[in-house]
């Protein structure tokens, strides 16, 4: 993780922050560091994603699920995400990042992340996770019962993102995927 140093520090305070059910938006005030530049002097393509990493943890330990996910042992990882750019976050640039679950399906979390500036969307994200054990995936029901919660009736992942998913999946890590341009 390219921002270890300000996970740690958001970590620490974000507890001190208000709670948040796993189901509201968080809103995390940052600024564009020299570190996240390039030499265009915007953040980089790449390092949104890193950026957008806070987000979900700021998220995660707001609505608690950081506590159930030590207390098992459960540790999050990300499967796939798409993200379209509309404005450059320039060096020293605050924004505020937002991010909020989009749907469930019977695997995947997916979240949407923005970058906000000014009151529009410059980058906007969607990130497909998932929890796993040792044991090895864990389940979304699974997750809602350590949370002791259950999907808001309004909260249907929108179809394109299931197709999406769909188009793009590659096969299970158990599953051979040959290297083959088509």
């Amino acid at each position: 993780m390219h921002v270890l140093f300000r996970l740690l520090l958001l970590l620490a305070t974000a507890g001190k922050r208000p709670k948040l059910s796993m189901f509201e938006t968080s809103s995390v005030p940052m600024r564009a560091l020299i570190t996240d530049i390039d030499v265009a002097g915007h953040i980089n393509n790449g390092m949104y994603f890193s950026l957008f990493d806070l987000g979900r943890f700021d998220l995660m330990v707001r609505a608690g699920v950081w506590d159930v996910m030590k207390k098992n042992k459960w540790t999050p990882v990300v499967q796939a995400e798409t993200i379209t750019f509309r404005k450059s976050v320039v060096f020293n640039q605050k924004f505020t990042q937002e991010t909020r679950i989009l749907g469930m399906d019977e695997k995947c979390i997916y979240f949407e992340q923005r970058m906000v500036a000014d009151g529009e969307i410059y980058v906007q994200a969607t990130m497909a996770t998932r929890l796993l054990s040792k044991k090895g995936p864990v389940s979304n029901a699974e997750i809602l019962a350590m949370m002791g919660v259950e999907v808001p009736a309004d909260l249907v992942l929108p179809d394109w993102v299931a197709r999406w998913r769909e188009d793009t999946a590659l096969p299970g890590a158990r599953k051979p995927a040959p290297h083959l341009w088509v």
